[in-house]
């Protein structure tokens, strides 16, 4: 009776191993890294992350200045003795803190030209703006007996047209106050003014700010 052992199926060993060279891998053992290490990896995470944010938000920047808004109160051109011209504007210019800290400006000077010429400007006292609120400050302009001998082919080009362009240009200078110090800030706008000789009213304007370099 044959036994169950001689059943199994059995290979000899070779007598030389293989000519095929063999690459073994020897993988190490992954060591999770101590909780004390990945909780200072995640405070100082965090703690850049409130840094950056404290600087933007606290980073001074320049006011925005708005003409919000400009009446001709009166516009007149006189022929006798010479080609004059007179002139009255209101204007309302809105000045907007956009920072965290209180805005004090020691001016606010609005100038109006015509064609590149500037005709006159208006100087405004100072005051001072909260934190994250705007101020409206209304100034008059009155240009009186302005000579426009140099333009006065241009003047007679817009005066046929009803629509005579002005440039104004306001710029508001002061201080941010930052808790012990006191940092310049400075913002402009200017603007290109269309007027309505005839019935002496303000058609449209164009604002733009200025870019400080």
């Amino acid at each position: 009776m044959t036994s169950k052992a001689s059943s199994v199926p059995y290979t000899s060993l070779p007598s030389q191993p293989d000519s095929y060279p063999q690459n073994v891998i020897v993988l190490s053992y992954y060591h999770r890294p101590p909780n004390h290490i990945l909780r200072r990896c995640l405070l100082f995470t965090t703690a850049i992350l409130l840094l950056s944010a404290s600087v933007y938000l606290l980073y001074p920047s320049d006011p925005a200045i708005q003409l919000s808004r400009i009446k001709l109160n009166h516009i007149r051109v006189n022929s006798s003795p010479e080609l004059t011209l007179d002139a009255s504007f209101s204007l309302t210019i809105k000045v907007e803190n956009r920072d965290f800290f209180s805005l004090y400006y020691d001016s606010l000077v609005v100038s109006v030209g015509y064609r590149g010429r500037e005709l006159g400007f208006v100087n405004s006292k100072g005051g001072k703006i909260r934190a994250r609120r705007s101020s409206y400050v209304d100034a008059r302009l009155d240009l009186n007996g302005l000579e426009v001998i140099k333009d006065v082919f241009y003047l007679i080009q817009d005066l046929a047209r009803g629509v005579i362009l002005f440039d104004t240009n306001t710029q508001v200078e002061g201080d941010l106050g930052l808790l012990l110090f006191k940092i310049p800030i400075n913002g402009r706008v200017s603007c290109q003014v269309f007027v309505n000789t005839n019935n002496q009213t303000v058609e449209h304007q164009d604002c733009y700010p200025q870019v400080r370099l």
